[in-house]
């Protein structure tokens, strides 16, 4: 039997390029913030407490509400230039980012955590596995090899 004739059973696996995978990261990261923030309406007390002004972080004003859509446009618009960025500045705002949200979400967590937060500690602990994978994807992101090296 011909060795070229045997037929393998192997699934074919694909490199996958480091700006889809960074806006597949900061995709995931957002259902995370969107389930969480939903699922918080569930909470007792919550949804009168949004009505009577005040957020987890305290009084709701036009200013606080700008701050908010300030922050979380950040992810959206990372899925996007992940794509469109030339590969150094999109390095580093990966990484610049993925280390904000990081911190962010452990102070998040660290001051949620009650008996009816648990659901936000769990999505906030998978927040910070992706942001934190988004920062260690970037920090090793494939280098061209040069003439020289290519011999």
């Amino acid at each position: 039997m011909n060795p070229s004739d045997t037929k393998t059973n192997q699934l074919q696996d694909f490199k996958i390029n480091i700006k889809i995978k960074l806006s597949a990261l900061w995709i995931s990261v957002m259902f995370c913030y969107i389930y969480g923030d939903f699922f918080s309406l569930f909470v007792p007390g919550r949804i009168q407490g949004l009505v009577n002004g005040q957020s987890g972080a305290g009084p709701i004003t036009p200013w606080v509400l700008l701050a908010y859509a300030v922050l979380l446009s950040i992810p959206p618009l990372m899925i996007v230039l992940s794509l469109v960025l030339k590969p150094e500045i999109n390095r580093l705002s990966h990484i610049i980012f993925g280390i904000f949200f990081t911190i962010v979400m452990l102070l998040v967590v660290g001051t949620s955590i009650e008996k009816w937060m648990i659901f936000y500690c769990y999505l906030g602990v998978i927040e910070i596995i992706i942001t934190s994978l988004i920062v260690y994807y970037a920090w090793l992101w494939p280098k061209e090899k040069s003439e020289i090296n290519k011999k």
